[in-house]
């Protein structure tokens, strides 16, 4: 019999619906164990202890719900468990994902992270049966680690790298992982791994403090700089269009210009950190610029995972060599 930490949070596997209206409930998390003791073929094969450290929609999360999550995880000491599971809601799974993947850096058992695109009670979600993946991965693989089971709509089972993960895809229920890689199947009660894990840097100790003074910003057409005030920023992470680019060009104005705000940034003595994108021997133009005007680009990251290394990373080191060796080394295979 496998031990498993069962932490709930919230979300929309934590969730009812009534009157047209979708909200966390008391007992709505505990359903998972009802319908996993009738649906699981053992199911004395799994003794679960319960622990509720969080109940909200995960669109409202803070930093400070991931260190309540992680004080409740650490509190209860692991080495008496076999895996843990942590049910979660979908809008920010990726960011919770990268976060619990990089701060349990070199956990020596599996922690999942479970959600489900529809309340439980509907006969369509995929709550259960990415729960009951989540068991079989901690009953059958002996690999630790951080991981996501997911089950797209008519797809097979998947089982994702907590810090590879991108967010939902719009207007849909569907999880991938970035470069569409995840890092298992599961089908017919087997998992078949899809491409092997490299050998990881040292650990790293982290503390569960997450800097508050980081700005991300989203390019759009027309995105106008002068809107973002610097005060009370110690760094700004930039996300980028698909292929690694994001506007160079002074033709509307140094307003609209992010080589521009990149110098302005450097005038306060901000660092700004470009993501995602892949690293090659060809890169556009534009990126090129902004590279040249001093911003710094966290290769191969997703946009999740970076901004999730940002937040630990100015939340523990104050040193900026120390940083700089955080944001370079994989830690948790997020640089896959």
């Amino acid at each position: 019999m496998k031990s498993i930490l069962l932490v709930f949070t919230g979300g929309t596997i934590g969730s009812k619906a009534e009157g047209g209206t979708i909200n966390t409930s008391d007992l709505a998390g505990y359903k998972l164990l009802q319908l996993f003791a009738e649906r699981h073929g053992d199911p004395a094969s799994a003794r679960f202890k319960t622990l509720q450290p969080l109940r909200i929609l995960s669109e409202n999360l803070h930093p400070k719900h991931w260190r309540q999550l992680i004080a409740a995880i650490e509190d209860e000491g692991l080495s008496g468990y076999d895996g843990v599971i942590v049910t979660h809601g979908t809008d920010t799974l990726a960011f919770s994902a990268a976060v619990l993947g990089l701060y349990f850096n070199r956990l020596n058992i599996p922690m999942l992270l479970v959600s489900s695109d529809l309340p439980l009670d509907n006969p369509d979600a995929n709550g259960l049966p990415n729960f009951l993946t989540a068991v079989e991965f901690i009953r059958q693989i002996p690999q630790g680690g951080v991981f996501v089971s997911y089950k797209n709509p008519g797809q097979i089972q998947q089982i994702h790298l907590a810090t590879r993960l991108a967010s939902c895809l719009q207007l849909g229920s569907d999880f991938i992982s970035v470069q569409n890689k995840p890092f298992m199947h599961f089908e017919g009660g087997c998992f078949r791994r899809l491409h092997a894990l490299p050998e990881l840097s040292q650990p790293v100790s982290l503390k569960a403090d997450f800097s508050a003074r980081i700005l991300l910003i989203r390019p759009y057409p027309g995105l106008d700089y002068s809107q973002f005030s610097l005060d009370g920023v110690d760094a700004v992470l930039h996300d980028l269009y698909h292929s690694g680019t994001a506007c160079a060009s002074a033709v509307w104005g140094e307003n609209h210009n992010l080589v521009e705000f990149i110098k302005r940034c450097r005038q306060r003595n901000l660092k700004i950190y470009l993501a995602p994108a892949i690293k090659s021997d060809s890169v556009y133009g534009s990126t090129r610029e902004l590279l040249a005007a001093g911003a710094e680009m966290i290769w191969n990251l997703s946009l999740e995972a970076a901004y999730a290394k940002l937040l630990l990373a100015y939340g523990n080191f104050d040193d900026p060599q120390a940083i700089n060796r955080f944001l370079a080394q994989d830690n948790a295979w997020e640089h896959v």
